[in-house]
């Protein structure tokens, strides 16, 4: 069940066939600012962090009509990575010549109205929508990774988009929480996906084979998967999606069915990536580089430091354990990290990087 919440400026058949009987419908309902009284808060207790308020971003004189053309972008919403989207939102509007016309869509699981007002004094201005994400629809489908921080059920979310947003929503930017946009969102908006559902950097000099263990490669059935195709790596914290083209294609059943595979079988040892890599992986529209400067936060067992990859950037992305906010507050960041902090609305923050 998606609950939504809206703000603005003023021979895997018979196992797959069996999973797909038992699985709920997905299903959005409305939820009023009033009716939210009545929810039950999270009995988790949480610390959410005070943010300074961000200076209103106008839009240029260029721009559209602000209700009409929108950019529609979604994340994930938690108390967790919360400085992270804070950071990554100031990015986004800061470097945008119609900020206005940025419409943001928040996927949560807990409901913590400390988060959701915080992003409302943060961005009084802002032009956003949270939606619930009921995290039992993949908690039965989630199989232990190298990482913890991998096996959230928010972490999968984003496979479930198409089922949660409104379906006038046509095309949809994914952005994940660990990174900042130094660049105009609209380039990104307007890349061709030429009759593709899905856009993002990909990279084919990484060597691919390494994402599955070897009882997928050593299974006479399941190596066959990528015949006829040609796969390359893709991060999925850097995707455009059309919408229609993902609902049409039933694309969140397909991704479900390799993660009933992996429960089976135990065929990949990271999260979300590899099943949308054996869904989609060779039959993407590529997209420069530039938009997903990935790998910041480093391998996703140490987080050791990285340096920037050669080229021109647009998007700097924290993927891997190192998150730039611990780094920073810890008085040991990388270098990298310093990228990140001018736009950190943390309001204890100093970045003062004294040993």
């Amino acid at each position: 069940m998606a609950f939504f919440w809206s703000f603005s400026s003023v021979p895997l058949l018979g196992l797959l066939s069996l999973f797909l009987t038992t699985l709920p419908p997905p299903s959005a309902a409305a939820l009023t600012t009033t009716s939210l009284r009545f929810l039950k808060p999270s009995t988790t207790a949480i610390d959410v962090p005070v943010f300074r308020e961000a200076t209103a971003f106008r839009n240029g004189e260029t721009c559209g009509s602000p209700s009409i053309d929108h950019i529609h972008v979604a994340m994930t919403l938690d108390a967790s990575y919360l400085r992270g989207t804070m950071a990554a939102v100031l990015s986004i509007l800061q470097h945008s010549t119609c900020p206005e016309n940025v419409v943001f869509h928040f996927l949560y699981v807990r409901n913590e109205p400390e988060v959701f007002s915080s992003i409302k004094s943060t961005f009084p201005y802002l032009n956003f929508n949270v939606y619930r994400f009921d995290s039992r629809r993949v908690l039965g489908l989630i199989s232990k990774s190298i990482r913890q921080a991998l096996d959230q059920p928010l972490n999968y979310a984003r496979i479930y988009l198409a089922d949660i947003l409104p379906v006038r929503i046509k095309r949809l930017i994914y952005l994940d929480s660990d990174l900042v946009m130094v660049d105009d969102i609209v380039k990104l908006w307007g890349v061709d996906l030429n009759d593709k559902v899905l856009a993002a950097p990909e990279y084919c000099h990484a060597n691919f084979t390494n994402y599955f263990t070897d009882a997928f490669w050593s299974d006479p059935v399941l190596s066959r998967t990528f015949e006829g195709r040609k796969p390359c790596y893709f991060n999925t914290g850097v995707m455009i999606v059309d919408m229609n083209k993902w609902r049409r294609g039933k694309y969140t059943r397909k991704v479900e069915y390799w993660m009933v595979v992996q429960k089976n079988k135990r065929i990949y040892q990271l999260g979300s990536l590899p099943p949308f890599l054996l869904v989609l992986a060779g039959n993407i529209e590529p997209v420069h580089h530039r938009w997903n400067q990935h790998g910041l936060g480093g391998d996703n067992i140490e987080g050791k430091c990285r340096s920037l990859h050669p080229g021109p950037i647009s998007l700097l992305h924290w993927s891997g354990k190192g998150k730039p906010w611990l780094r920073l507050d810890s008085r040991k960041p990388c270098n990298v990290d310093h990228l990140w902090a001018p736009y950190d609305l943390y309001s204890q923050s100093k970045h003062s990087f004294e040993e």
